[in-house]
């Protein structure tokens, strides 16, 4: 009787082992398993099983299920066949009916198995898998590669069984690898929740990935928020304006508004100007001379390719051009930074700027989007709930603090540009667009941009 009982027991562990081993794998992250493998000792020999194993699904699948159904048929036979016709026997002894006594014995050892199989056998190793997915990978894979390899005829036999069945099913092709941007958000969210980064992290994180879905459009300062320098300005012009100026790069024009050739430093200018004092000369300053040549990228191409060409680029500033050879504007490193940083603040002079000058029209589709208010950041949240948001924030930015289903590929990069295409048609103060949860309603223009709106959210 007690052989039985310790048969049975260490039967239902071992399935236990099983389901453990089996979830822990499948739920085991594979970054976590690699660097396990390179430490080195036992548990580098454990992580290396592991990816051995979760590289080949089917085969460890199969041992598994081998492994299980082994332990199933012999519990069952051995509560069915032995404890359940003792117990059977017992009742009998104690007077029972034959029947009822037949019928009690086997059901009571068949529902008492049945419980610790699932409590022991099943649940509780599960959910010891979830918890400690790396660890118990790492402790049951050598054990479980060296029983694929043990049953290897019957584990080959299962896994061309399984294929040749999802083939008929349709199911044919590889699993989808890889991690999708939602998984990378989740987990970044997940890693915050659980105080393994800060906040400034994980809006930095996401500042990255906006980045690397952004156009060159969407990182541009707008040709109406640049400052630009004439060649056919009196030098005497050019000085006093790199004088008054807050910046330390100029673009240059040769003629009209789209002919912008290169780029000035203010501290060339300024030794120029300089050395001709200091040297007596009569020669004006020739602006020309000191021009230096920046790269010229299209207004779609890609942020992650125009940083590329501003890292190659000593001015790092590309000049920004539409297919029509239209200027647009500029992007700089700074431009880059703010990304990653988020707009959290309009002080900046490439933003402010643009508050001064007016921002230039450009198409229907994005309609002076860099205006900002100088009083204050590119979203605040007021009294009662309501966001402030200035025309100028960029769509993928405010989607991510708000949650709003803006669609990010239209033929715009920020609010203002969202409202001109949401509502077809020059915006006025009190226009509104519905998205999700949210109602936009335009509350500031300047000329026929959107310079400022309000997100609330509808009850």
């Amino acid at each position: 009787m007690v052989f039985e009982l310790v048969s049975l027991a260490a039967l239902i562990l071992l399935n236990g082992v099983f389901a453990l081993s089996e979830l822990a794998i499948v739920s085991a992250r594979p970054a976590r398993l690699k660097a396990a493998s390179a430490s080195g000792g036992a548990r580098a020999r454990g992580a290396a099983a592991a990816l051995r194993l979760a590289a080949d699904p089917g085969r460890f699948l199969a041992t598994v299920q081998i492994g299980i159904t082994l332990v199933g048929v012999l519990a069952g036979a051995f509560s069915g066949a032995t404890l359940g016709v003792r117990l059977t026997d017992w009742l009998i002894a104690q007077g029972a009916p034959d029947g009822l006594a037949d019928a009690l014995g086997v059901g009571a050892v068949v529902v008492a198995v049945t419980y610790f199989s699932l409590i022991v056998g099943e649940l509780a190793p599960k959910r010891i898998a979830l918890n400690r997915a790396e660890a118990m990978a790492i402790l049951t894979a050598p054990a479980m590669l060296a029983l694929s390899k043990l049953a290897a005829p019957a584990v080959w036999l299962l896994d061309r069984s399984s294929r040749a069945l999802l083939v008929l099913l349709g199911q044919g092709g590889e699993a989808q690898a890889g991690v999708t941007e939602e998984e990378v958000r989740a987990v970044v969210a997940e890693a915050e929740s659980a105080g393994i980064l800060e906040s400034d992290e994980k809006e930095m994180i996401g500042g990255v990935m906006r980045l690397a879905d952004r156009r060159a459009r969407g990182l541009m300062t707008p040709r109406g928020a640049v400052e630009t320098v004439d060649l056919a300005d009196p030098p005497e012009a050019v000085l006093a304006q790199v004088r008054a100026t807050a910046r330390s790069r100029l673009p240059v024009r040769d003629g009209g508004a789209d002919d912008v050739i290169g780029v000035v430093y203010a501290r060339d200018v300024l030794a120029a100007a300089a050395a001709d004092q200091g040297g007596g000369s009569s020669a004006p300053l020739d602006l020309r001379a000191l021009v230096r040549r920046a790269p010229v990228v299209a207004d779609t191409a890609r942020a992650l390719d125009v940083m590329r060409r501003l890292r190659a680029a000593p001015p790092h500033m590309a000049l920004v051009f539409d297919e029509y050879g239209h200027f647009e504007g500029v992007v700089t490193a700074g431009d880059v930074l703010e990304t990653i940083l988020g707009t959290a603040s309009s002080d900046d002079p490439p933003r402010s700027k643009a508050a001064e000058v007016g921002a230039a029209e450009v198409g229907a589709a994005e309609v002076g989007a860099a205006v900002s208010d100088a009083r204050g950041p590119a979203m605040r949240r007021l009294p009662g709930g309501t966001l402030w948001v200035a025309g100028w924030m960029p769509v993928d930015e405010f989607a991510d603090r708000t949650d709003a289903p803006i669609p990010r590929d239209g033929p715009y990069s920020t609010m203002a540009g969202f409202m001109l295409h949401a509502l077809n048609r020059v915006p006025e103060a009190g226009a509104t667009v519905e998205v999700g949860a949210y109602r936009l309603e335009v509350v500031e223009t300047a000329g026929r941009r959107v310079a400022a709106l309000y997100a609330r959210r509808m009850s």
